[in-house]
């Protein structure tokens, strides 16, 4: 029962071959639907924040949120800062009582990336934080099609490995296939184990065993979760996610932390259209808020459960 970094968290799901869910929160209610689906399956999770929700809801009030959480749950959390844009961001969030944090240079040219990271690195760790980093560009629908652009977007082996000696990151998100948003494909979904596993082993010769690797863009975008949010007032028309054996598959392969935002706002949109329409007269947030979280805690249970694998992962 603590405010933990995720170093021992990713060295039992490597061993074990599960994987962490990291979940972005916002408000109260994502933070108490998340660590309580966590804790019913007494599994560790990983909560994250953007730079919008940073914006959007300040560091200290989800800091002192996830506090909360971790006491009334009992089970161990990372607060992690997701997309980090800057240093500056990095700072902010180190200071509030972050655990980890995430510097993306992903759009940056490849040294520059290296240097902003090692920056990172450097300031974090001199506090008892860990960094996620990235490299490479998550494919859209169009590149699956497209051999020499998806390579060009994709992470290179090669390059993995420099990066992390270089860097001195604690984990690294790669990019094999996966995208932000609900349309994450409009033909059959497809990502790129053979790299995965080739980055993996390349890592460990060169004296990296156990490497912790990150997929982000990976919900699922469950089709029934669709249909409620249609059926309920919803225009969300072809919205497709990463199939839950692929996302298992991945967990079993290297991949200690997969990344789930969609589907959360999904799993509360659903939830908040639904009690509206069935309750027009209604007006008391407690009311349509209670209903997206149960929603969100059920999701959740059903993550560990049947996707990450991470169920008693705190014994």
């Amino acid at each position: 029962m603590a405010l933990v970094t995720t170093k021992e968290m990713f060295k039992k799901a490597y061993e074990g071959k599960y994987a962490i869910g990291a979940f972005n929160i916002n408000n109260m209610e994502i933070i108490q639907g998340v660590a309580r689906g966590a804790a019913a399956k007494n599994s560790a999770c990983i909560l994250q924040v953007s730079r919008s929700a940073l914006n959007y809801a300040g560091p200290k009030y989800l800091y002192g949120m996830v506090k909360a959480a971790i006491e009334e749950t009992g089970i161990d959390i990372a607060l992690h800062l997701d997309h980090g844009p800057d240093l500056e961001t990095v700072k902010l969030c180190i200071e509030n009582g972050f655990t980890s944090v995430m510097f993306d240079g992903s759009h940056f040219e490849y040294e520059e990336n290296v240097a902003k990271t090692k920056e990172v690195v450097d300031y974090a760790h001199a506090r008892g934080v860990v960094v996620e980093a990235e490299l490479g560009k998550l494919a859209g629908v169009e590149d699956e099609v497209n051999v020499d652009a998806a390579n060009a977007t994709y992470t290179d082996p090669d390059q993995a490995v420099d990066f992390v000696k270089r860097t001195g990151v604690d984990s690294l998100a790669i990019a094999i296939g996966t995208s932000h948003g609900a349309y994450k494909f409009k033909g059959e979904a497809k990502l790129d184990f053979d790299r995965l596993e080739v980055i993996t082993k390349k890592l460990a010769d060169a004296g990296y065993p156990n490497f912790p690797i990150v997929l982000h863009g990976a919900s699922s975008v469950d089709p029934a979760v669709i249909e409620m949010c249609n059926q309920y007032g919803g225009a969300l028309k072809g919205a497709s996610g990463i199939p839950a054996d692929m996302l298992r598959k991945a967990a079993a392969s290297g991949v200690c932390k997969i990344n789930m935002d969609t589907d959360i706002r999904l799993a509360m949109t659903a939830g908040i259209r639904k009690s509206f329409s069935e309750k027009p007269e209604a007006f008391d947030p407690r009311g349509y808020l209670g209903v997206a979280r149960e929603m969100i805690q059920a999701l959740v249970e059903s993550k560990i459960e049947d996707v990450l694998g991470s169920k008693d992962s705190m014994k």
